[in-house]
């Protein structure tokens, strides 16, 4: 039998107090609907019909960039917004928002009851604010009367806020997190979408109310047979979505493969690729670039496949020939990714220049200061930075805070001095996950494939900080 499980306390608190905001907004926004004109009036057969499209957009959800979802329960509750007095689609979420996961081993009753309190709550608001604004603030241009659109963009906002900001809130009481972070760095991306297809919501809503109905004796056929394409391009996005991840799945299980086979390099791309993500945070970037980041930090090596492995794992110094092919590598990963450039080509400059130096001494372009590209000047800090804390064959490694003060003398000769600036940063306040190799290793080593230990070391100068490591 399943335990039933119970939420933390302050989210439990968060949750009851939405079950209490829910049931009043409705009965305020049914009390409002007497006080402005509204040409239909729910019948039956629209609730059930409408709550029905609800339900399905909850098992049609379309896999987003970020491991998130986008269903299309907010298009149907806007068009119902459209349709029917303010009350109606705010009763119509809580009622019909039906959560996939149900029999899922790791379904949690109080996270459903939050979709639908939340889910439930944008709606009322988006309601409130449609009708406030086709009541009272009639918008023309050029004489053209907007006022629909304008209702509807502005419906669509207040949705998106209300929806994210109570996310980002029981997301911070469960986690800690800061809410800014959490907004932007998972959800600020979404406003976009939510305007763009709004568009849709009022195709929706006049194909139901179209008198005399557009298909049959019934405006509902009309919007089943817009649907039909709408869920098959569905389908199709979310085949694209499924191989670009299996691309992905790939490419990272090329790039673990490589760091396996060398006790010195093991989890290097997953250690560059989480202290180059947060130094990207540091700076600011949003989440579509740090994500850029973090999958280029990852596969940043994936060059060193082109690479002999006599030359790869020479135990010793490399010659002044072995190390011009280990220089080729950052080449060869471009020229091996090339055929998949529509999937991964904004990492292209991660992998091709995260050796390139400040001073123009490096490879493969001899690129100098801000020639060479943001993302690859991230990464070559953090690239860095676990070379030397990880060590090679021929060099100790370094302790954290002799790594850090290595950086900091190379500041403006080798790295990006403000970017160095902001690495020092960044290590003293991030947790000790990633700034000891052990710690991270031991963290981290369940959750990659390993091809165990090789008895051959790695000789490349990875990330060389000196004329002297070369």
């Amino acid at each position: 039998m399943r335990r039933i499980e119970t939420p933390p306390k302050n989210v439990a608190i968060f949750i009851a107090t939405l079950l209490l905001i829910l049931p009043v907004a409705i009965y305020g926004l049914w009390l409002y609907s007497f006080h402005i004109q509204i040409d239909n009036q729910v019948r039956l057969v629209d609730f059930l019909f409408w709550g029905a499209l609800i339900a399905w957009a909850q098992f049609t959800e379309v896999k987003l960039p970020f491991a998130a979802s986008f269903s299309h329960t907010y298009l149907f509750t806007l068009a119902a917004t459209i349709l029917f007095p303010p009350w109606v689609p705010p009763l119509l979420v809580f009622l019909f928002f039906f959560s996939q996961g149900i029999n899922d081993p790791e379904y949690r009753w109080y996270k459903d009851l939050f979709n639908r309190l939340q889910t439930g709550t944008a709606a009322a608001a988006s309601a409130l604010a449609y009708w406030f604004i086709v009541q009272n603030m009639p918008v023309s241009v050029s004489g053209v009367d907007v006022s629909l659109a304008f209702a509807i963009l502005v419906a669509s906002t207040v949705s998106f806020v209300v929806n994210v900001s109570l996310v980002s809130v029981v997301v911070h009481l469960a986690t800690k997190l800061p809410i800014k972070e959490i907004w932007f760095h998972n959800f600020g991306w979404v406003l976009a979408s939510y305007l763009i297809m709004s568009p849709v919501v009022v195709l929706l809503a006049r194909m139901y109310s179209s008198s005399p109905a557009l298909l049959g004796n019934w405006g509902g056929w009309s919007v089943i047979l817009f649907l039909i394409p709408l869920y098959y391009a569905r389908f199709h996005w979310d085949e694209a979505v499924k191989m670009r991840e299996a691309f992905d799945k790939t490419v990272d299980l090329v790039s673990n493969t490589i760091d396996a086979r060398d006790s010195h390099t093991y989890l290097h791309s997953q250690r560059v690729a989480v202290t180059a993500v947060e130094m990207a945070k540091a700076y600011g970037l949003d989440a579509a670039k740090i994500n850029t980041i973090e999958k280029g930090a990852r596969i940043h090596d994936i060059g060193k496949i082109g690479i002999p492995d006599s030359v790869l794992f020479k135990p010793g110094m490399l010659t002044d020939i072995e190390y011009g092919e280990i220089k080729k590598h950052p080449v060869f990963g471009v020229e091996l990714l090339q055929p998949a450039s529509n999937y991964i080509r904004e990492t292209f400059d991660i992998i091709k220049y995260h050796h390139e130096r400040w001073d123009g001494r490096g490879y493969p372009e001899g690129l100098a200061g801000h020639e060479i590209p943001l993302f690859a000047r991230i990464v070559s800090i953090a690239d860095a930075y676990e070379a030397m804390t990880a060590g090679r064959p021929y060099q100790e490694a370094k302790t954290p805070e002799r790594a850090l003060a290595e950086i900091e003398d190379l500041a403006g000769v080798q790295f990006d001095p403000k970017l160095v600036k902001l690495f020092r940063e960044v290590w003293e306040v991030s947790p000790n996950s990633w700034r000891d190799r052990e710690v991270f290793i031991r963290l981290y080593s369940s959750k990659v494939p390993s091809l165990g230990s090789s008895s051959r070391y790695s000789s490349e100068p990875e990330a060389e900080t000196s004329p002297e490591s070369s």
